[in-house]
């Protein structure tokens, strides 16, 4: 009977244990969501506004038509159109 009383205070404090040690491991790993979470908002506005300028800047189309601006503003539109397929959908 004692022996059986110590296997089942041994497993009590193992689970104990263990419970307690995920718990502090999930925490950890809902702050870092909430973290990246926050990062993710903060490039998606980044990336509304840049995409609104370009828009306004080049609503006559002057800086496609120069060869050497045209050149960088087409790559620029190009990243801009790769970060905007990471927009969140709102």
């Amino acid at each position: 009977m004692i022996y059986l009383v110590i296997i089942l205070v041994l497993m009590v404090v193992t689970l104990g244990y263990t419970t307690f040690n995920l718990l502090k491991k999930n925490e950890r790993a809902e702050d870092t969501i909430v973290y990246y979470e926050g990062y993710m908002k903060e490039i998606d506005e980044q990336i509304r506004f840049i995409d609104k300028r370009l828009k306004e800047i080049d609503a006559k189309g002057s800086f496609r038509s120069d060869d050497e601006v045209g050149f960088f503003f087409e790559r620029l539109k190009l990243l801009n159109d790769l970060l905007a397929t990471y927009k969140i959908q709102k």
